[in-house]
């Protein structure tokens, strides 16, 4: 069973664990964390999941139906689209030869079985802070923007704007990358994750609505558009 996913503002957790008990456990901490969570018992839906909305991280259990944890760890690392997100990986193995294997198919980290809630979240946070300092703090910016991610609120040179969620998310995610281009497709994969039903020109939309609302007063157009490539957040544009 598929979690419905939290409009929290906070990092994007997927949970892939089979024991009812634990994943709710798990779930429930993490949300008050701010966390956005979703979860999953089956390996294969938690390999769909995560191509389809990029988590930030992935909390993988080992013993899983039908394939372990570790062989969907190989899987993850194996794909273009989730090979650089950070797993941890929940298990009551303990041997050093059962960590190695781990280390090996790439897990990040490992939290043994039975674990603190504090120090799962403790040890997810720290991955994370290695992984993407965007995330480490409640605050992005870039040249005169300013964005509290925690009360979804954006500040251009002081004065505060007014954005929909979508293009929320789209500025969000150029201000964690900032002078990357994406493309149509990466940032409907990025901002919209499942929507299959969406067509890339909404992300146009969108941008268009997002430059419209960071222009007005006549401030610089940082977002830049590459012909063939995408979109952009770069001063230079």
């Amino acid at each position: 069973m598929t979690r419905p996913r939290l409009r929290a503002p906070g990092a994007r957790l997927l949970i892939v664990e089979d024991d009812p008990g634990i994943l709710e456990m798990i779930a429930w901490h993490f949300e008050r964390e701010n966390f956005e969570v979703r979860s999953t018992s089956d390996g294969e839906e938690g390999l769909l999941l995560a191509r389809e909305t990029r988590p930030d991280l992935v909390l993988l259990d080992w013993m899983l139906p039908g394939q372990s944890g570790i062989d969907i760890c190989a899987r993850l690392r194996a794909h273009p689209g989730t090979r650089t997100i950070p797993v941890i990986m929940l298990t009551a193995r303990t041997d050093e030869r059962d960590r190695i294997r781990g280390f090996e198919a790439g897990v990040d980290d490992y939290v043994t079985k039975p674990f603190s809630p504090r120090e799962l979240i403790a040890r997810c946070k720290a991955v994370l802070r290695r992984a993407s300092p965007a995330l480490n703090g409640a605050s992005l910016a870039y040249a005169d923007l300013q964005m509290d991610v925690d009360n979804y609120r954006v500040k251009r040179n002081g004065r505060t704007l007014s954005l929909g969620p979508k293009e929320f998310h789209l500025l969000r995610h150029f201000m964690e990358n900032p002078g990357r281009v994406f493309s149509r497709e990466r940032l409907l994969s990025a901002v919209w994750g499942s929507e299959v039903e969406i067509g890339v020109r909404t992300v146009d939309v969108h941008i268009r609505r997002l430059r419209l609302t960071l222009n007005q007063g006549g401030g610089r157009d940082l977002i830049r558009t590459v012909r063939s490539g995408g979109y952009s957040l770069d001063i230079d544009a």
